[in-house]
């Protein structure tokens, strides 16, 4: 497959990195380490995280500074990893934050070792201050009262100051809790800015990155949009053709508009009705996509087809091949046709490109000193398709958290029910479903989520949730409905908090009332319903989808 910076004409279009300042996070396995990242963001300052393992020489871009993330090692045991020592022949700012203190002081003199005990919360930091004697020490800590409160997560520390550093912070056990060095802009810092238990922490961020390393505050996605837009047509050329699958999603609808804006109907959006999604939902997909958005789409209609298929299927990893695979053979037979009537178009040209949502998560995940993560379940998005179809990946928002990809479709219009909606499967209500997939458990799935959201919505709660969904549990229980036995299906609530949906948890703040109102009505207003039920485990160690 080729590169997605390889043009047809030999042209590279930037990357953001060459585009704006950019700050390099260098990861050392650290659960924390996105979330620099996230900081960076969020302060307008563009910044990329690497593994550890990084070889400088490799890099094609020189960063306004270099964070050191923290880790679960001890830097002087045997199989510690070790930054390129190449970083400090940079001459840019480096911060070292808890690993990356003790990695800062390793290759200074190694003064550390193990702590008597492991420092784990919240704790008390006294700034030093050098008015006068070192211009640049003092510059991490401006703006900042003594006694800030900050958040420890560390068993080794630093047993001396390493050569020619000087003390900027201590607590009552770290005496080194932040040191710099008297000549180069080098901090280490032994607590986790990066964190909402640090509640100053994105001032020191700011500090190292805006006022040490002088980087501009210029990542916006106002200004993502014209320079994206740009890469995408040269990526693309003035008579290419991309298609892509969408879902109604945020991510595959802000790309897809993204597109639209760059190449117009060269691209081509294909949406395949599963006969699985939410109620009335293919219709809504259909209406903002072509009437709202203005993008050029195709909507299959396979429901038939799709449930034809899981009939008699209870396993949830073989729902998913099936759908996975279902999914794959339409999109490839459309994406023929479509490529095949686009040659007798007046800009008439192969499809060569494919449109992926990835985002920057599933980018770090993948690039992680630690490696991807075990495979939990199968990828609720579809792979294998550019592979099968012979086309070049084009991933327009791989350099975009979930939250730029909210902003960013904000700022091009996109209606706010659609940019806030919540998360989707791919394969849909199926794996809302325990058991076998019929359509009478579609049609009760469908109906109780349907009330679920929208009472969720009607009190308010809908943005501070981040996923809720009604699931069908896929076992019977004796219900009585008027003089009745009714031996019906049982439904299980869920909502969700999280902000990166590595970990979540139950959503707190619905009234037991106010649920006994919302089970009634599903109850009552859903035929062949006999309980429901409001599901509280978080993640780990449920995942957040039932199956």
């Amino acid at each position: 497959m080729a590169a997605t910076n390889n043009t047809q004409d030999g042209v590279t279009p930037p990357e953001p990195h060459k585009i704006y300042d950019t700050i390099l996070v260098l990861d050392f396995g650290s659960q924390f380490t996105h979330l620099i990242t996230r900081r960076l963001r969020e302060l307008n300052v563009y910044s990329e995280m690497l593994p550890c393992t990084q070889k400088l020489s490799e890099l094609t871009w020189k960063p306004k500074g270099v964070i050191l993330s923290g880790g679960p090692y001890s830097v002087y045991a045997d199989d510690a990893p070790h930054v390129d020592p190449e970083v400090f022949n940079l001459n840019v700012p480096i911060l070292g934050i808890c690993y990356g203190l003790q990695e800062l002081a390793w290759n200074h003199g190694k003064n550390v070792a193990a702590g008597e005990k492991r420092e784990y919360g919240r704790t008390a930091l006294q700034v030093t201050r050098h008015k006068g004697k070192l211009e640049h020490i003092d510059r991490l800590f401006e703006g900042l009262e003594d006694g800030l409160e900050v958040w420890m997560s560390h068993g080794d520390k630093l047993s001396q100051l390493p050569d020619r550093f000087v003390t900027i912070a201590e607590t009552g056990s770290a005496p080194f809790a932040g040191v710099a060095h008297e000549e180069k802009e080098y901090y280490g810092i032994q607590f986790h800015p990066e964190v909402t238990h640090t509640p100053r922490g994105s001032q020191v961020i700011k500090n190292f990155a805006v006022n040490i390393c002088k980087a501009q505050q210029n990542w916006t996605m106002e200004s993502f949009i014209g320079k994206e837009i740009e890469r995408i047509r040269a990526l693309v050329g003035e008579k290419g053709q991309v298609i892509g699958a969408v879902s109604g999603g945020v991510d595959s609808t802000v790309a897809a508009k993204l597109m639209q804006e760059a190449i117009g109907d060269r691209f081509h959006a294909v949406f395949v009705d599963n006969g699985v999604m939410r109620l009335n939902e293919a219709k809504e997909v259909e209406e903002t996509l072509t009437k709202g958005l203005n993008i050029n789409l195709t909507v299959v209609n396979a429901g038939e087809l799709f449930l034809s298929r899981l009939a008699g299927v209870a396993d949830p990893e073989k729902k998913r091949k099936i759908i996975g695979g279902t999914f794959i053979d339409i999109f490839d037979q459309k994406a023929k046709e479509i490529s095949e009537a686009a040659k007798n178009t007046p800009l008439a040209g192969n499809i060569e490109w494919f449109l992926q949502g990835t985002l920057y998560p599933d980018v770090i995940e993948s690039i992680s000193f630690k490696g991807p993560s075990a495979t939990i379940k199968t990828h609720h998005n579809v792979g294998g398709l550019p592979e099968k179809m012979n086309l070049k990946l084009i991933e327009p928002l791989r350099e975009l958290f979930k939250d730029e990809v909210r902003a960013l479709g904000t700022t091009m219009g996109i209606p706010e029910d659609l940019v806030w909606r919540h998360p989707f499967p791919g394969p849909g209500i199926a794996i809302r479903i325990i058991g076998e997939v019929t359509p009478e458990r579609i049609r009760i799935a469908q109906e109780a989520d349907k009330i679920w959201i929208d009472e969720i919505k009607a009190a308010g709660y809908y943005r501070a949730i981040s996923q809720a969904y009604a699931a069908v549990m896929g076992v019977k229980s004796v219900a009585v409905v008027g003089d009745q036995r009714l031996h019906g299906e049982v439904i299980w609530l869920r909502a969700v908090q999280t902000t990166d949906f590595m970990t979540a948890d139950v959503f707190e703040d619905f009234s037991v009332g106010w649920l006994k109102h919302v089970g009634a009505r599903i109850a009552n207003e859903v035929s062949g319903v006999a309980r429901v039920g409001y599901e509280i485990t978080g993640k780990p160690p449920a995942t957040i989808e039932l199956e």
